[in-house]
């Protein structure tokens, strides 16, 4: 077998185990990208299991004396030689390292982009937390006990009564 081929079939695999599936299956939100990732990590799978077995095992030897029998050494000669005087070219990486830094970049902005995120998440449980405290206390709560929450609500109020501005 060829160098590359098993040096690619080694790297898939070795990047199947450094995947954590099951973080970022906790991840996703909605059913349809629960779906979705699962038919993605199926489809992964299928290709892996693909690459192990198809192109890490050697080929087959071919029995040229089985040929010769059969069809005179002459011509299997002629066709031994032309196959021996293949040359399959060697694998020369020339898009990865054009692409590297760019990748790199964007796991940059992922995790910048992650952690702005999860400050944002935070603060909108937060919100939530205070509004679902509103929605109860509403019905019962008084306007100085709104304005205590809220004093720029306070000031406003204040100064269009100050103004005489009464809405309309």
């Amino acid at each position: 077998m060829s160098g590359t081929v098993k040096k690619v079939t080694d790297v898939a695999f070795k990047a199947s185990k450094n995947i954590d599936w099951d973080g970022m299956a906790k991840l996703l939100v909605s059913d349809e990208a629960r779906k979705e990732f699962s038919s993605l990590r199926r489809a992964f799978e299928e290709v892996n299991s693909s690459l192990q077995t198809k192109f890490s095992q050697e080929p087959e030897p071919i029995d040229w004396e089985y040929y010769r029998k059969g069809i005179g050494s002459r011509l299997v000669d002629m066709y031994k030689e032309a196959y021996d005087s293949i040359e399959v070219p060697k694998f020369v990486d020339t898009v990865t390292p054009q692409y590297k830094p760019k990748f790199d970049a964007l796991l940059v902005e992922l995790k910048e982009a992650e952690v702005k995120s999860l400050k944002e998440s935070e603060r909108l449980e937060k919100e939530i937390v205070e509004v679902q405290e509103l929605k109860k206390k509403i019905s019962t709560m008084t306007a100085d006990e709104y304005f205590e929450k809220h004093p720029e609500l306070r000031k406003k109020f204040d100064d269009e009564i100050r103004n005489d501005y009464w809405g309309y």
